[in-house]
């Protein structure tokens, strides 16, 4: 799958790795070496993913788990097993206003955006510091630092998701476990496609790049932060999001 394989030797979760970011980054991980544990929804797709992976010349397995329901978190933990890198990539989102959003949609968005990181984090980061390393990289969203009047609760789930990522850094760093996250702007995605009509370019206007970004290059920041190259970089939020225009006075 690739030249090098700097991660021989390490197992990976990375949750929503089906599609999208999450599939980018698991295909990169597997061509660096790293052993994936593929987490989705959908069994067809994670074999599919796991097939291709294994056509590359790389290792996978598949594990489904909705997570939405906290013991289903628990059971992924589980099936993972040991892990050395975790990537919490899985999110929803429901870009409706806040009364449109019903108690039900919220707590979902919480549910998946911000409990199941917490979760994973709280079942596997123990054993990442008992052997003295591991590396955790949460996907954020530049929606949980840019206000807007439509998305409200993605939003603050993934704000809190941008504290936890700095909190962590500091309850486990001295363990050495790095914990970073990627904060993207608009990707071209299935979903981003479906929810926009195909009128995805759109949302890349506003960028300085006058385009939205590629799920490759999200997850190229990933595997930077996965491996040994960025090991003085630790509680770190890192922005991909083309570049953010300037306002204007007047």
């Amino acid at each position: 799958m690739g030249n090098t394989a700097e991660l021989a030797g390490r197992r990976a979760l990375v949750t929503g790795a089906t599609a999208g970011i999450g599939r980018a980054v698991a295909l990169k991980l597997a061509g660096r070496g790293a052993e994936v544990v593929a987490h989705g929804r959908d069994p067809e797709r994670g074999a599919e993913l796991v097939t291709e992976i294994a056509r590359r010349g790389g290792r996978a397995r598949f594990v489904a788990a909705d997570l939405a329901d906290a013991g289903e978190v628990t059971r992924l933990a589980v099936a993972a097993g040991d892990v050395d890198i975790l990537v919490n990539n899985a999110g929803i989102y429901a870009f409706t206003s806040t009364p449109d959003t019903g108690a039900d949609s919220f707590d979902r968005h919480f549910a998946v955006n911000t409990r199941a990181p917490y979760l994973l984090v709280g079942a596997l980061a123990p054993a990442m510091v008992k052997r003295g390393h591991g590396v955790i990289v949460n996907v954020t969203s530049t929606a949980a630092t840019s206000a807007a009047p439509i998305g409200t609760a993605y939003g603050a789930s993934k704000a809190a998701v941008e504290l936890l990522t700095r909190s962590w850094a500091t309850e486990f760093g001295a363990g050495g476990v790095r914990v970073n996250g990627v904060s993207p702007g608009p990707v071209r995605t299935a979903g981003t496609e479906q929810m926009l009509g195909g009128n995805v370019e759109l949302l890349g206007q506003a960028n300085l790049r006058g385009r939205v970004g590629e799920p490759d290059e999200i997850a190229d920041v990933v595997l930077f932060l996965v491996d040994d190259r960025s090991s003085y970089i630790n509680g770190t939020v890192v922005l991909a999001n083309g570049g953010e225009r300037a306002s204007l006075p007047g």
